[in-house]
């Protein structure tokens, strides 16, 4: 996984065909997605449960890009080797998930994974400075981790902003995750994040029948993130 600042769509399979990950998959990624985004939720740390080590590991096969894997679980360090070994690529792992946030970056990175650190709405930047050197990845919620489809909060625009100065011209992503859409992208982009998590605005109106809908998506997504940024061809 090589690093570049270029805007990346990872849509998020949780709004996928659950029934049909291989081909959804495989849809997304013929269709231009650049990373496939994948949420892990345990019913503890959010009000939802979704998918384990076992579905990352049986999805892994299908995932060309990148297996993006976000963990909305506590604790987290148990699980670590578990999901490096189904396949991730990157894992991300939530401040506010335990008390040991160093450890578990160094752990995910031993795992031979790149490491992500992921902060809620109402979680400021204070402890993210002392962890830059073991982070890969911050991902910037927008919405409260739980659920796909919820409104975006526009009160994260200036902390990516922030977060983008403190950052500096480090090799770290900033992600998004939540409410991204073609009118919510320009404006993260703008604001310095260059991964954008996208779940139902990606699959809405498709299928892996008229999988054009999802390049359509895709791609509407992306020219209004690139035209932010005067990076559009």
């Amino acid at each position: 996984m090589t690093f570049t600042r270029s805007i990346k769509i990872a849509p998020s399979i949780l709004s996928a065909d659950f029934a049909n990950f291989g081909a959804e998959i495989q849809a997304i990624e013929d269709q231009g997605c650049d990373w496939v985004h994948v949420d892990v939720m345990d019913g503890h740390f959010v009000p939802n449960l979704t998918f384990g080590p076992p579905l990352c590991a049986a999805i892994r096969p299908h995932i060309k890009t990148v297996m993006d894997v976000h963990l909305m679980i506590a604790p987290v360090d148990p699980y670590i080797d578990a999901f490096a070994q189904a396949g991730a690529d990157v894992l991300t792992a939530h401040l506010e998930a335990g008390p040991h946030t160093h450890r578990t970056l160094q752990a995910i990175r031993g795992a031979g994974c790149k490491a992500g650190l992921a902060l809620n709405p109402g979680t400021g930047l204070d402890g993210v400075e002392n962890l830059l050197d073991m982070i890969d990845l911050v991902c910037v919620m927008t919405v409260n981790p739980g659920f796909g489809g919820q409104k975006f909060i526009h009160s994260q625009i200036d902390k990516v902003k922030r977060l983008r100065a403190m950052i500096g011209d480090r090799p770290i992503h900033i992600e998004i995750d939540g409410g991204i859409t073609p009118e919510t992208a320009p404006l993260m982009a703008a604001a310095g994040a260059d991964v954008l998590v996208a779940g139902s605005a990606v699959f809405k109106g498709g299928s892996v029948d008229n999988p054009g809908v999802y390049g359509e998506n895709i791609r509407s997504i992306r020219h209004a993130a690139e035209a932010a940024t005067g990076a559009m061809a």
